[in-house]
């Protein structure tokens, strides 16, 4: 069973990853606010238990945030880490700075700069690959989205890493249902997501991606006995923003100060 005390810390770094991306939304910055917000528990396991990113225990882990479009959420873990300054985040999207609208290299920990969807996968079966070749020990997480999956790349992908059996290899995906402008429905139906990954031989899980607990036991099965492990995370988009919450709009928009106000106050607190 998962650490009740473990999931509490983790609750809290979530609660503090919100608070850096409502922080970036201020000032009527246009920002990804709704995938951000739905990866928000995943980041949290991720980065403050899961992965050792920096290689300060062990093998230097590696994470490929595919859905780069989110990189709020990987912003504020860096903040959280303590590798950039919040302070930065002012900074955003500008001439110059570290924090790109998506994943840059400028930043600590980027290992590839994604923005265009459909290629993470593929590269983290080459880190995957490489590191078992190396019996490093390391351990490769692809983080995509829902909308992501109607690139063919992926799928090409997706054959590759249980012929190579790459028990190193996690992806997930964060099916909070909405894409660009429209649901994914209404685009290019998914259909039975699960069933397709099974039948290209992946370990594949099925979670509420909002639930530490059930992020937490599925990653302590990690790594499968053999094969490369799937995991479809169920998220809401824009969660913790009540005023887009599981909405078009969530995907790249402003908040107010009130609708920013009205999010803090949710999470019980008066302030970024």
């Amino acid at each position: 069973m998962p650490d009740k005390t473990l999931e509490q810390d983790l609750r809290e770094r979530a609660a503090a990853l919100r608070r850096h991306i409502l922080t970036m939304a201020s000032n009527g910055q246009v920002i990804h606010v709704g995938g951000s917000m739905s990866i928000i528990e995943i980041m949290a396991a991720l980065f403050f238990h899961f992965l050792d990113v920096e290689g300060k225990k062990g093998p230097t882990d590696h994470f490929i945030l595919s859905k780069g479009h989110t990189v709020h959420a990987f912003h504020a873990c860096l903040a959280e880490l303590g590798l950039i300054d919040p302070g930065e985040f002012s900074t955003l999207g500008r001439i110059n700075t570290r924090l790109a609208g998506h994943p840059s290299l400028k930043a600590p920990l980027v290992e590839f700069a994604t923005g265009s969807l459909g290629h993470g996968l593929s590269v983290g079966i080459g880190m995957a690959l490489a590191e078992r070749l190396n019996k490093s020990g390391a351990r490769t997480v692809v983080l995509m989205g829902d909308g992501e999956l109607q690139e063919g790349s992926v799928w090409e992908a997706a054959l590759c890493a249980p012929r190579f059996g790459l028990e190193n290899l996690m992806a997930i995906v964060d099916r909070n249902g909405f894409q660009g402008s429209h649901a994914v429905d209404d685009v290019l139906p998914l259909g039975r997501l699960e069933k397709k990954w099974q039948s290209f031989d992946w370990n594949t899980h099925v979670i509420d991606g909002h639930d530490l607990g059930a992020i937490l036991e599925i990653f302590n099965k990690f790594p499968s006995e053999s094969g490369p492990t799937m995991i479809i995370a169920n998220t809401i988009k824009g969660k913790g923003v009540p005023a887009v919450e599981g909405t078009t709009r969530a995907h790249y928009t402003t908040l107010s100060d009130d609708e920013i106000s009205e999010a803090l106050e949710t999470m019980g607190v008066s302030s970024c």
